[in-house]
C-alpha cells in the first residue's frame, strides 16, 4: 500500500500525456461541459488573463467536488490537479482521478515528491491546479487560507493564478436551474514573499466572488506541510 501511494504522487512529465489529455477532453470538455451549460448556464470571464505558457498554478476558491472539472472544462490546457491521498485508496476512484491527471498528496506533510511532480507538470504541456483553502468552503466566506500554496509557488518559480468560482455548491438537475460564474483574475506574479503573494491572491478572490475572507487560527504545518 505504502508504494501504491508513493507512486500516485510523484510523476514524470512523460505520464502527463496525450491519452490522459484525451480522456480529461472527452469526460470534462465533453461530458461535464453540456451539464454546465445545460443545467448550470456557466458563464466565464476573464479568459484573455490566462497566461500563454504553463509556468503557473491555477488557484481558485473552493466550493464543490464539481470545481475541479469544471476548471478542466473551461481551460485552454489539461489541468492536472492535486488530490488528497486518502482517495487513492478507494480503487475507482483512484483508477479515475489518475486518469483524469491528478496526482496524490499529504495535506498534512508536503513530501518532497509533491515539489518534484510540479516540476514535472512545468516540463510538460499540463499546468497544476490546487485549491489555497485546502478543502470545500460554504457561500460567501473564505477561510482556512494559508501560505501553502504561495510556498509551493516559491519553490517552483510559478506565478499565481486567482479564479473566483459562484455558484457550484447548489446541486441542480432541472435544465437552466442553475448558475455558475467563473471570473479569472490577474495573474500574481512569482515572488518569494509568501505572505505578499498570500494577500494578493485573497483581494482578488474577494473581488472576483463577493466573498468576505475570515481569517481563522488553523496550523500552517497542519494543512500544508509547512511550507511558508
Amino acid at each position: 500500500m505504502t508504494k501504491q501511494k508513493k507512486q500516485y504522487s510523484a510523476r514524470n512529465a512523460s505520464q502527463f500525456n496525450r491519452w490522459r489529455s484525451l480522456f480529461q477532453f472527452l469526460v470534462c470538455k465533453i461530458g461535464y461541459m453540456v451539464r454546465l451549460k445545460l443545467v448550470y448556464r456557466i458563464e466565464v470571464h476573464g479568459l484573455e488573463n490566462i497566461p500563454k505558457d504553463n509556468k503557473y498554478i491555477v488557484c481558485p476558491n473552493h466550493l464543490s467536488t464539481l470545481d475541479p472539472p469544471m476548471i478542466v472544462a473551461i481551460w485552454p490546457r489539461s489541468v492536472a490537479f492535486m488530490a488528497k491521498k486518502e482517495l487513492f485508496d478507494i480503487p475507482f476512484i483512484r483508477w479515475w482521478i489518475d486518469w483524469l491527471g491528478a496526482f496524490a498528496v499529504n495535506r498534512e506533510s508536503l513530501a518532497p515528491s509533491t515539489v518534484k511532480t510540479v516540476q514535472e507538470i512545468k516540463d510538460s504541456k499540463w499546468v497544476l491546479g490546487m485549491f489555497p483553502q485546502g478543502t470545500r468552503g460554504v457561500p460567501g466566506e473564505i477561510r482556512g487560507v494559508t501560505t501553502g500554496f504561495a510556498g509551493l509557488a516559491r519553490l517552483t518559480k510559478c506565478d499565481i493564478l486567482p479564479v473566483g468560482i459562484t455558484g457550484t455548491n447548489e446541486v441542480k438537475k432541472l435544465p437552466f436551474s442553475g448558475k455558475i460564474i467563473v471570473r479569472i483574475g490577474k495573474p500574481i506574479p512569482f515572488s518569494k514573499d509568501t505572505e505578499s503573494v498570500k494577500k494578493q491572491w485573497l483581494e482578488q478572490i474577494e473581488a472576483l466572488t463577493g466573498f468576505r475572507y475570515i481569517d481563522t487560527p488553523e496550523s500552517e504545518e497542519m494543512v500544508n506541510g509547512g511550507v511558508k
